[in-house]
């Protein structure tokens, strides 16, 4: 499993575009605290040009997303939740060791949001699992997926204020084009999102700008799931399933939970235990009017016509993966923490602040209000809503509420520290850590070529990392 996060970047008033600071944390994480290596090469000479990014000792990656300009994270490949969740954390760690060491502390801020109030854009925070996948994958067993993937969001949201539509469907004009070129490569429409003042709050971040339930090419047509035949990564028969519906969780328990359900709900299907599914009516009316529903009792409209709760669905994937209950520990709490949190939510979804974010969000929003005597439509709430993803702990609401009423821990923080600098002990990442410590600390000035499956140096060694799971001493 891996996750990538695209962060937003607020910059002060008349102090510099957000894209200059961008680059300049960059650099100032792999040139001046040597934290990886830099892409010398182009890995993509139109969306990761040369000094883009590189990869760092932990195994994972921080590199600069071309459309967008976004600084973007991706963690090493982990077999454990406990893994994924540290490795999670620590690239927001590296990237605030980043920012002071640039010395903008107190000038930029950087959020594991995934929305924009302001300019309406979003950006995302995806999932990737290694699947066994047949030719027709996509077409026959992806849609088992849109049940459990739309519902979801009851736990793994993490709630916004307000909502968006997403009109026009013209093309770029001619200036638009000239000014972002990279931003419209592949795209024959576009769309512009706008306020919708019917929401006060919602449980996604991205429900209102996901348009398709699978498309490959997703700027501006985004989906639930990016199909990606890489077989230059694939490995006995597995390939990469990348999930673009979902949004970085502040809490690691939440996400935990996310990752955890999605890979037992994979399981199923690659174990031929789930083959079918009750249908929805239609899957992305039923994203939005889940994430919408302020009674927050999320019913919606199956393919028979029946009505369903998104509680009774997820609790159908459940009872089918308990089938898994003794596989190991980690199964285990994933069974055990997903039908707690279903029971909850059933009960009164408003009492799960300590597990759910897109609760404590709200109840921090609702304190506020309650002192300032704000209703829904104050603006101010925006800004509040953004501080919850500062991945700055001095700033971050969310650390706030962690510190006055306490979360369910997950991962302590040492092991945060430790993956920072060390990758997981039981994927390829580890072999990639350690080559890149080697290179950093024999000072090395030749250039290396490295990638997910591959780390080569300019005389024409390679070392071959085809296999995900294989790790092994250098």
């Amino acid at each position: 499993m891996g996750i990538e996060t695209e962060f937003g970047c607020l910059v002060r008033d008349g102090l510099q575009r957000p894209e200059t600071a961008v680059e300049f944390v960059k650099d100032t994480a792999f040139y001046d605290l040597k934290l990886g290596i830099l892409d010398v090469f182009a890995r993509d000479e139109v969306f990761e040009p040369a000094e883009s990014g590189g990869f760092l000792m932990n195994g994972g990656r921080l590199y600069i997303d071309a459309v967008g300009s976004h600084l973007e994270y991706a963690t090493p490949e982990c077999q454990t939740l406990k893994e994924l969740a540290a490795s999670d954390l620590a690239g927001r760690a590296l990237i605030m060791q980043a920012v002071e060491a640039s010395g903008l502390g107190e000038d930029v801020g950087f959020y594991c949001n995934s929305v924009d109030h302001f300019g309406g854009h979003t950006f995302g925070c995806h999932e990737n699992y290694s699947v066994q996948m047949e030719e027709d994958f996509f077409a026959r067993k992806c849609p088992l997926l849109w049940p459990f993937l739309v519902t979801r969001q009851i736990y793994a949201g993490t709630g916004r204020v307000g909502g968006h539509i997403l009109v026009g469907g013209e093309g770029p004009t001619y200036d638009e084009m000239l000014e972002n070129p990279i931003d419209y490569i592949w795209v024959s429409q576009v769309y512009s999102a706008i306020p919708d003042d019917r929401v006060e709050y919602q449980l996604s971040q991205r429900a209102d700008h996901i348009l398709k339930t699978a498309a490959g090419r997703v700027r501006f047509n985004r989906a639930l799931v990016n199909p990606k035949w890489e077989h230059y990564y694939s490995h006995g028969g597995s390939q990469r399933l990348h999930l673009l519906f979902g949004e970085a969780n502040m809490n690691p328990y939440a996400g935990a939970l996310k990752m955890g359900t999605t890979s037992l709900v994979l399981q199923l299907i690659e174990d031929e235990i789930l083959t079918e599914v009750d249908r929805l009516a239609s899957p992305l009316l039923a994203l939005r009017s889940i994430s919408r529903d302020p009674e927050m009792k999320w019913i919606v409209m199956m393919e028979d016509g029946e009505t369903c709760s998104a509680i009774d669905i997820q609790r159908q994937f459940l009872k089918l993966a308990q089938t898994y209950r003794g596989q190991s520990d980690q199964t285990d709490w994933i069974l055990s923490e997903w039908e707690l949190v279903l029971d909850g939510l059933e009960k009164d979804p408003l009492k799960m602040g300590s597990r759910i974010d897109w609760v404590a969000k709200r109840k921090i929003l609702e304190m506020f209000m309650e002192e300032d005597s704000l209703d829904w439509t104050a603006e101010s709430l925006h800004s509040l809503d953004m501080e919850y993803h500062s991945i700055d702990p001095k700033r971050s609401l969310y650390e706030a509420w962690r510190a006055m009423n306490g979360v369910e821990e997950f991962v302590d923080d040492l092991a945060v520290i430790d993956a920072t600098t060390d990758p997981p002990l039981t994927t390829r990442a580890k072999t990639r850590g350690d080559l890149i410590k080697a290179y950093l600390d024999r000072g090395d000035v030749r250039p290396a070529t490295i990638d997910w499956s591959l780390f080569a140096v300019e005389t024409g060694s390679v070392v071959d990392l085809t296999d995900p799971y294989e790790a092994f001493e250098i």
